[in-house]
């Protein structure tokens, strides 16, 4: 394969598994039978508004509904109400629609159904505080997390126990109707807790949790969240908590799914394809750093697998920011790795969030071939330096690298591929 048909493949391969993770595919197996009362809509994330449009589109009978998702990602819906907030960091327009939810689902009977439709995202956009605590404190709260490096699970460990709707606490406002969770997974595990931050489901993480997780990474927080955490005023709802109403989960689409549909874009063209794993986590430069060594193993040596072939992962890296570039946690990855691989010949890789939105910028991710340092130098860009600076977006735009892929209308986190062709140039 020539250089165009390689990016061109890596970019069929991000394609398959943005959409093997579209809600009008992977979401009408998964709708309940109508129920004897009345059917209400709620969710948040960025594939929030398109997994209502599905819902609209196959349910048989009437339904209300309200759903918040990011800006730029709305579906117009008919019967259920769309409002759009900010992402990553949040606004008022996120606390309006958690303050309305918890409203909107109040006052049901048992002969009613919550459908709540959940995906990655939802965090940031049901920024309801716990009482004493403000937008601001949320907001200073989400830009510190985010910058520190702790894990997404770390990271929404804390969210849970300062927020006023997250930790199982929307599920007990929904009490006595039956409670569905459609979850599209953008986190690590597929573990429930950790999309949106668990609004709809049950936490056995603790206030002293959290409180750990803060001191760990050196993140401060007002004195009303230190009170609310040592305290445990502000404790999420356990398992076999009796305020919960039944609760059904549901997983429609998973990381693992999209790298599966992936794989089979590079079997069709060939090649040997190898799933590294769906949930790897870590500092994204030194993931960058760790394939890359297994990569010129491959390359090299052709251990422990043969080229031609392609590496396949996802999961959610984290960035400690320390300069002030335009980074994101794909982008980041994927400067360390062509540094680390040092124009090895015949790599080729392509590093992307299946959101469309690496970081804050609206840019979903980059693509690095054997030639990316030394087209870099040509034109006066120092890799370590922008690695330094965490400008990862700024690097690859420069190159003309970039990979921009509009809202997508899903989220299933990470999607790195690496191809060896076994050339050696």
């Amino acid at each position: 394969m020539n250089a165009f048909e390689i990016r061109r493949l890596l970019r069929a391969m991000l394609d398959a598994a943005i959409a093997a993770a579209q809600p009008t595919l992977c979401l009408p197996p998964h709708l309940p039978e109508p129920p004897k009362g009345r059917l209400v809509v709620i969710g948040a994330g960025k594939a929030s508004a398109a997994m209502a449009k599905a819902v609209e589109d196959h349910w048989p009978g009437p339904l209300t509904g309200l759903v918040v998702t990011r800006y730029g990602y709305a579906v117009p819906c008919e019967r259920i109400e769309i409002v759009e907030a900010a992402h990553p960091v949040p606004d008022r327009a996120g606390e309006d629609a958690a303050r309305r939810m918890l409203q909107f689902v109040s006052g049901l009977t048992a002969d009613d159904v919550v459908l709540c439709l959940i995906s990655g995202g939802g965090s940031s956009l049901l920024p309801l505080a716990q009482p004493g605590l403000t937008l601001p404190d949320k907001q200073a709260l989400s830009r510190a997390l985010l910058a520190s490096g702790a894990s997404i699970g770390e990271m929404n460990c804390v969210r849970r126990h300062l927020s006023a709707i997250k930790g199982g606490r929307l599920a007990a406002a929904c009490h006595p109707a039956r409670v569905i969770n459609l979850l599209l997974s953008d986190v690590p595990g597929d573990d429930p807790i950790d999309i949106a931050s668990g609004p709809t489901v049950p936490d056995p993480t603790t206030c002293a949790d959290a409180l750990e997780i803060l001191q760990r990474y050196g993140v401060e927080v007002s004195p009303r969240a230190l009170e609310l955490l040592r305290t445990g005023e502000s404790e999420s709802l356990k398992p076999g908590d009796p305020r919960l109403p039944p609760i059904e989960t549901r997983f429609i689409a998973t990381p693992q799914m999209a790298l599966e549909a992936a794989a089979r874009v590079a079997r069709d063209a060939g090649l040997a394809v190898h799933l590294l794993g769906d949930a790897i986590e870590g500092e994204a430069r030194d993931v960058g750093r760790t394939l890359a060594g297994i990569t010129l193993q491959i390359a090299r040596r052709a251990q422990p697998f043969s080229p031609p072939c392609v590496l396949l992962s996802g999961g959610e890296t984290t960035v400690t920011v320390r300069g002030q570039g335009r980074g994101g946690r794909n982008v980041e990855f994927l400067l360390s790795l062509a540094i680390a691989l040092r124009g090895e010949p015949g790599v080729h890789a392509l590093a992307a969030d299946t959101d469309g939105v690496d970081g804050q910028e609206e840019i979903a991710g980059a693509v690095a071939t054997p030639d990316t340092l030394s087209r870099a130098w040509a034109r006066g860009l120092n890799p370590r330096r922008c690695l330094d600076d965490n400008d990862g977006h700024g690097f690859f735009e420069a190159l003309g690298d970039s990979v921009v892929t509009g809202p997508t209308l899903t989220n299933v986190n990470d999607f790195r591929a690496i191809l060896v062709t076994g050339e050696s140039g």
